[in-house]
């Protein structure tokens, strides 16, 4: 009786923990060289353009189910590039994205789902920028390169909703557009 006792609660472990590692999905990190974080902003009516670098993270990602899958990625605020030194100055300091308090900007999920069979899925997560934590969703395309994955994506925020710059002459509209590189670990 023990023996068959012993048995099963083998089987059983062994069950759960096949079913835990399928749902779990394929642990990625992003890669920095190869993966693109850029923003556009109207300035006066016309479009002005930036970049950040330094993504870091981990990313869990399995198309046969999305439900398991999680992101959970922050970039480097401080490398803000609009190819103007004094404007990236500017925009590091305490009135926009106030690096030295807040030097990361983060996304973690709260879902993802599949849109079709052709790589499009949806993600709903929590943007952090400046300490301020606020809700977004948006569709993004997973391309196999290999073993690792391209994840794009794009969607829109308003920068007053986290604090970031007051009045002026910008927009308060945001869109930004990600190509992240994820390799497999």
């Amino acid at each position: 009786m023990a023996m068959r006792y012993l048995l099963f609660s083998c089987f059983l472990q062994l069950a759960i923990g096949s079913l835990s590692a399928q749902r779990a999905g394929h642990a990625f990190t992003p890669a920095d060289e190869g993966s693109t974080i850029d923003f556009t902003i109207k300035n006066l009516g016309f479009d002005s353009k930036g970049t950040f670098k330094g993504i870091q993270g981990t990313i869990v990602f399995d198309p046969a189910n999305p439900a398991g899958d999680s992101f959970d990625v922050s970039i480097d605020a401080s490398s803000v590039n609009t190819d103007n030194n004094m404007r990236d100055d500017h925009l590091r300091a305490d009135t926009y994205f106030d690096v030295a308090r807040y030097p990361r900007i983060s996304f973690v999920s709260t879902s993802v789902s599949a849109v079709d069979k052709s790589g499009h899925y949806t993600v709903t997560g929590n943007l952090t920028i400046k300490g301020v934590t606020r809700p977004i969703s948006f569709p993004f395309l997973a391309t196999p390169a290999g073993n690792d994955y391209i994840f794009n994506g794009s969607f829109a925020i308003n920068r007053r909703d986290f604090g970031v710059g007051g009045a002026s002459t910008l927009s308060n509209q945001v869109t930004v557009s990600l190509t992240v590189l994820a390799r497999r670990e």
